[in-house]
C-alpha cells in the first residue's frame, strides 16, 4: 500500500523529534565535526551535485521557468565553493547552546539565571535556490536543532544531493541522519502537513514570495518566523551631509535590487530637496533606475507621477519612489504607515534627530547614516542568517544562531524552602 503524504510527513516529524533530542545535547565539537565533514562531502561530490542540478535546470527549461529563476536555481562551481565555505564558517561561529547569563542571588539564597537551549525541530519552507538548503541546515545543526527542509519542486534533485552530503557529515560525527531531512515529495500537501504538526515541529521559517509567506502565516498551527515585504526607506533630513546622503541612497538602492534590504522609497526633507534631488536623480538615471515622484518631487526633477500604491510597493527592481516631506515627524509617520517594519535609515548630522528616528520608527532595524542594504546577518556579525524577521516575537531582525535558540530559567539552591527564608 502506498504511503500517504500525511503519513510520510508524520514519519519525518517523528524522526525529527527523536533526532532533536540527540542533537540538542551534542557537544560543540561533535556539531563542528559534522559541519566540516559535510563540507568535505560537498567538495568530493561536485560531479554528483552538478548532475543533479542539471536535471533540475533541464526540467525548469522544459517547464518555461524564467531566466532569473533558472539563474537562482543553478549550482555553479562558484556557488558550490560558497556552500563549502559557508559550512566551515558556521563551524567556526560561537555555539550559543548552554550559555548561562544573568545569574544572581535572591534574598532567599537561591541563584536564578537563564540558559540558551535549542528550539527543537525547525521546518524550513523555501523556493528555488538550492544553496538555502546548506544555509538552513548548517545553522539549525550548529544551534542544536533538527530540521525538515521543504524546498521548491524545481530544485528537488539538487536538494536531495545536497542533503545526502550533509547526512554523510552527520554520520561521520556519530549523529543521526534525521537531524537534517529533506522532504522528497513535490506534492503541495506536504507543506500543509508540515505547518500543522505542533507535536513534532516547534517553528516554521518560510523563505520565498509574499504569497507563500502569507499562506504559511495564515494556515500554520505552529509559530512562524517571517517577514512579508522589504519596503525600506532612506530619509535625507534637514541636517544631512548631502554628498554623504547621495552615496548612501545610491548604494541602498543599487547594491542589489532583489534583496529585501534594498531601498524602495527615498524621503527628502523639503528644506534640502531642491539642492539634493537634481544630482541624485542624474546618478539614478545613469544607472537605469526609474524614478516615481510625488507632486513636489515632480516640480524639481523629471519623474513618473507616483501613485498611492507606490508608497507600499516592494519593487525588487530598478524602480524608486521619491517623496518630499515636511520634516522628521512626517518622515516617521510615512515610514510607520507605509513601511514593512524591516529596515529604515536616516541621513543626518543632528544627534537629537537621529535619536528621535531610532526611538519612533517601528522597524526591526533602524540605521543612522547607513545604507539599508546592510540589513544582513553577516554584516551584523551573526556569521550567517536563516532569514529576517519583522515580528516582535520570538526573534526580530536578522535571525542567526542565537535566534534559533530560546532561554529557560535555571535555579540553583541548597535546600532553601519557600516561606521559611527566615528560619
Amino acid at each position: 500500500m502506498t504511503e500517504s503524504v500525511l503519513d510520510y510527513m508524520t514519519r519525518l516529524g517523528r524522526a525529527a523529534r527523536a533526532a532533536s533530542r540527540v542533537i540538542g545535547r551534542a557537544s560543540t565539537a561533535q556539531k563542528n565535526r559534522a559541519l566540516q565533514a559535510a563540507a568535505n562531502a560537498l567538495d568530493a561530490a561536485r560531479a554528483e551535485l552538478t548532475a543533479a542540478n542539471e536535471l533540475d535546470l533541464a526540467a525548469g527549461r522544459a517547464n518555461g521557468l524564467e531566466p532569473a529563476m533558472l539563474e537562482r536555481l543553478a549550482l555553479t562551481p562558484a556557488r558550490i565553493d560558497s556552500m563549502i565555505v559557508g559550512l566551515r564558517q558556521v563551524a567556526s561561529l560561537p555555539d550559543p547552546v548552554g550559555a548561562i547569563r544573568d545569574m544572581s542571588y535572591r534574598p532567599s539564597g537561591i541563584q536564578v539565571g537563564k540558559m540558551r537551549v535549542p528550539l527543537g525541530v525547525i521546518g524550513i519552507i523555501y523556493e528555488s535556490r538550492p544553496n538555502v538548503t546548506i544555509d538552513a541546515a548548517s545553522l539549525c545543526l550548529k544551534s542544536g536543532n533538527a530540521t525538515i527542509l521543504r524546498g521548491g519542486s524545481e530544485a528537488i534533485h539538487s536538494n536531495r544531493a545536497i542533503a545526502a552530503c550533509i547526512q554523510r557529515g552527520l554520520a561521520e560525527a556519530g549523529l543521526p541522519a534525521a537531524v537534517v531531512q529533506v522532504v522528497e515529495t513535490t506534492d503541495r500537501e506536504a507543506v500543509g502537513a508540515l505547518i500543522s504538526m505542533p507535536e513534532f515541529v516547534d517553528v516554521i521559517v518560510p523563505r520565498g514570495g509574499k504569497g507563500l509567506i502569507e499562506r504559511i502565516s495564515r494556515d500554520a498551527r505552529v509559530p512562524v518566523i517571517k517577514h512579508l515585504d522589504g519596503i525600506c526607506h532612506v530619509y535625507v533630513a534637514e541636517h544631512a551631509d548631502l554628498d554623504k546622503a547621495r552615496r548612501i541612497a545610491f548604494n541602498a538602492k543599487t547594491y542589489r535590487y532583489g534583496i529585501c534590504g534594498a531601498m524602495e522609497t527615498l524621503l527628502v526633507d523639503q528644506s534640502v530637496a531642491a539642492e539634493f534631488l537634481p544630482e541624485m536623480a542624474r546618478q539614478f538615471r545613469e544607472k537605469g533606475v526609474e524614478l516615481r515622484g510625488c507632486e513636489r518631487t515632480l516640480k524639481i526633477i523629471e519623474a513618473v507621477p507616483a501613485t498611492e500604491q507606490d508608497w507600499s510597493t516592494e519593487y525588487l527592481a530598478a524602480i524608486l519612489s521619491i517623496r518630499v516631506v515636511d520634516g522628521l515627524d512626517q518622515a516617521i509617520e510615512h515610514i510607520n504607515r507605509y513601511g514593512s517594519h524591516h529596515t529604515d535609515s536616516i541621513v543626518t548630522e543632528h544627534q537629537a534627530q537621529a535619536r528621535q528616528f531610532m526611538a519612533e520608527v517601528d522597524s526591526s532595524s533602524v540605521m543612522i547614516n547607513t545604507p539599508t542594504c546592510f540589513a544582513d546577518g553577516f554584516e551584523y556579525g551573526l556569521g550567517a542568517e536563516i532569514g529576517i524577521s519583522t515580528d516582535k516575537l520570538h526573534a526580530r531582525g536578522p535571525v542567526g544562531l542565537e535566534g534559533l535558540t530560546c532561554e529557560k530559567y535555571v535555579v540553583i539552591g541548597d535546600g532553601q524552602l519557600r516561606g521559611q527564608e527566615s528560619l
